[in-house]
């Protein structure tokens, strides 16, 4: 009985908290709203939505399209949900005010926002303000830092106790299906696993196949849960390797992590990161190579930073650089806060060397 009482007492805090977070997204909302002189805004996609609906699982496919959309005006919030999705989204997904309207559409019908009904009478699409939009989600509120920092360590731990475990003769499937057996285990969606074994760590996409691991590996994953993903990269094994190169790539993200403040574009952050290569002994076009990263939180990358990404760096906001050259690669999710970057992926059993002040992964020797 006590412990049913704690229960019920800890889902209504959870509510409570969780209806306070969508208060303070709305407002954000309608101050776009405000800003653009528009009446109503539909929110369709599963990153926004997601976000307003505090890491609401809103697709039924892992990335497949939202079951539902949202129209913000100035005083509704009205809520289109398909029919046979409506029991599951209000009892278990959606922290909704009694004053929201839900509208029933039948599974065939498109929903408002979507390509297949467009809104009317002034109301902004996502389309017509995915800058904004994206503005509104990148400062984390401390619950959503919190949610984010649980997973991070949670993922990171997981990711150990397979790479722990694993073995030179296994398949990179095999130590794919680990991790998605450790990440489905802690209530994520494995949206991202890579694994590259020894004779395939040319490879920046190692897509798992039959090849052994070897004698090296790489292992790379993302992982969503209340709609925030993480991302990260590790390696596994004792095969000898160039660790000149790892040292210089160290300094290159220490170089990101540097440049990644508030106030700056992408597009300053990645023109440091393309010089940080030359400076570092690597090929002056190596961040061409494959993408560097940027921002994340409700989509992997939100946006990817290129050349001419216009969008400003936020205090608690995350991001996941991703600095990679022949066979070597490092990766970790992040928060910008006031000070140095606060690493959210960290497990403090896995080894580790400081760079610049900040503890970065070494390779986890096989046991």
């Amino acid at each position: 009985m006590q412990q049913e009482t704690k229960r019920r007492g800890a889902a209504t805090d959870e509510a409570t908290a969780r209806a306070a977070e969508l208060e303070v997204k709305l407002q954000r909302i309608r101050r776009l709203l405000d800003r653009r002189g528009a009446p109503a805004v539909a929110l369709s996609s599963r990153e926004s939505l997601a976000w307003l609906f505090g890491g609401a699982r809103v697709t039924v496919p892992t990335n497949g399209d939202p079951v539902l959309s949202a129209v913000v005006s100035a005083d509704d919030l009205t809520l289109h949900v398909y029919s046979n999705e409506r029991e599951r989204l209000l009892d278990e997904e959606l922290p909704t005010p009694q004053t929201a309207t839900v509208v029933d559409h039948p599974w065939f019908a498109p929903l408002p926002g979507t390509a297949g009904q467009l809104p009317s009478g002034g109301v902004l699409r996502e389309a017509d303000a995915v800058h904004d939009l994206r503005a509104l989600r990148a400062p984390l509120l401390p619950i959503e830092a919190a949610r984010y920092r649980a997973l991070g360590e949670e993922v990171a731990a997981a990711v150990t106790r397979v790479a722990t475990g694993a073995r030179p003769e296994q398949t990179e499937r095999a130590v794919a299906a680990a991790l998605s057996r450790e990440l489905v285990g802690l209530g994520a969606e494995p949206i991202v696993l890579l694994v590259a074994g020894r004779s395939r760590l040319g490879l920046r996409h190692p897509l798992p196949t039959e090849e052994p691991v070897g004698g090296r590996a790489m292992l790379v994953v993302g992982a969503r849960r209340h709609g925030l993903i993480v991302n990260l990269t590790r390696w596994i094994g004792s095969e000898p390797h160039s660790e000149g190169a790892d040292a210089r790539l160290f300094e290159v993200e220490a170089d990101a992590f540097e440049a990644t403040r508030p106030g700056r574009t992408l597009a300053e952050i990645l023109g440091d990161i393309a010089t940080s290569y030359r400076e570092h002994g690597f090929a002056a076009d190596e961040w061409i190579r494959h993408h560097q990263g940027g921002p994340t939180g409700y989509a992997g990358r939100d946006p990817r930073a290129t050349p001419v990404a216009a969008d400003v760096a936020v205090a608690w906001q995350a991001f996941a650089w991703n600095p990679s050259a022949p066979r070597v690669k490092v990766e970790d999710t992040v928060l910008i806060g006031d000070r140095r970057p606060d690493v959210l992926t960290v497990d403090p059993s896995w080894p580790s060397r400081a760079v610049r002040g900040i503890e970065r992964p070494l390779a986890l020797p096989f046991a």
